[in-house]
């Protein structure tokens, strides 16, 4: 008798899991936690994918809720803790490879608290400095960086940003100490650099891509592994093709759902990422971000899992050299 009634319980169960998913989203809203404040960059390509996802998940209100701090970790732990039913997703971005190194005691674990739903986009990085410094290619600026030895500074967005772990992969990859100076968003060091106030930044292109084009700082390369097409900053070399071999950062997105999210509604949240990744209105708006929808097995869970793990084993010795944590 007990053996029968197992039996029906998981039958039960598992009639549940398919009901609900073939019911998914069932006229209820779908939350996507953004780890960081709004009006920043992976809040507005979070906000360009709900638009995008509206359509493919059968019209679903898809909204936003954004939950900073500490490196990203309060919203990925908020996201981590969610009921798993796909209602509430997580969008973040290199972070989650760093988080694991820069958070000593993060509430959660990248590799088996998630579930990998694809990577959405790639953002360029670019490597600029005050207008007043004297070198104007990236042969010239090497050659600073060697006379300047010791007295040399490199802004951030703070610990744990783009911007820091850019600088730290920058200074681990010319082996050359600089003396970082952290602020509380990429604005106001920005507004330091074309000041004259401190002498490198590297940053996302959708932050510096303004500035560049006004000339109001210099600017000596990207750091993806092929040149940019897009107009503005398709004349600036390559970090690898400028002498600096093997140097690639970019700042990309994935998306999230909580372990045991039933396989079906992973599916579903897959099918109608790939919908939404080929929407001609959110490429264009990726574009005008300078971000790089993706196309390649990063788009698929697992391909989207390998990548992550890899990154994480990237950035681990970087971050633990620099002895810098975000708690």
């Amino acid at each position: 008798m007990k053996k029968m009634f197992a039996l029906a319980a998981v039958a039960l169960a598992t009639l549940a899991v398919g009901v609900h998913a073939q019911e998914f989203p069932a006229g209820k809203p779908v939350t996507i936690v953004v780890p960081f404040a709004a009006g920043g960059p992976t809040d507005r390509v979070a906000r360009d994918l709900a638009e995008a996802l509206r359509k493919p998940l059968g019209g679903a209100s898809v909204i936003i809720d954004n939950v900073p701090g500490a490196g990203s970790s309060i919203g990925a732990a908020k996201v981590a803790r969610a009921t798993p039913d796909g209602y509430t997703l997580l969008l973040n971005h290199i972070a989650m490879a760093t988080v694991p190194t820069l958070v000593r005691n993060v509430p959660f674990k990248v590799e088996s608290d998630f579930e990998y739903l694809g990577i959405v986009n790639d953002v360029p990085m670019t490597l600029i400095s005050k207008p007043s410094l004297p070198a104007n290619n990236y042969k010239e600026l090497t050659a600073w960086i060697a006379a300047n030895k010791g007295k040399i500074n490199i802004g951030n967005a703070g610990v744990g940003s783009a911007s820091h772990l850019c600088g730290l992969l920058f200074q681990s990859a010319t082996k050359t100490e600089m003396t970082p100076v952290p602020y509380k968003g990429t604005a106001p060091a920005i507004t330091d650099l074309i000041g004259g106030q401190i002498d490198l930044l590297c940053d996302q292109s959708t932050n510096t891509s303004p500035q560049i084009e006004a000339k109001k700082v210099k600017a000596y390369a990207v750091t993806t592994p092929k040149r940019l097409t897009t107009p503005l900053l398709k004349d600036l070399p390559t970090l690898d093709e400028a002498g600096l071999k093997n140097f690639e950062v970019t700042i990309w997105h994935g998306l999230y759902a909580p372990k045991g999210t039933p396989a079906p509604v992973l599916k579903k949240l897959n099918d109608a990422l790939k919908v939404a990744l080929k929407d001609p209105d959110f490429i264009k708006r990726e574009e005008l971000l300078g971000a790089v929808v993706a196309t390649d097995g990063r788009i698929e869970p697992a391909g989207h899992k390998k990548f992550v793990i890899g990154e994480i084993a990237k950035w681990t010795p970087v971050i633990k050299a620099a002895g810098v944590y975000a708690d």
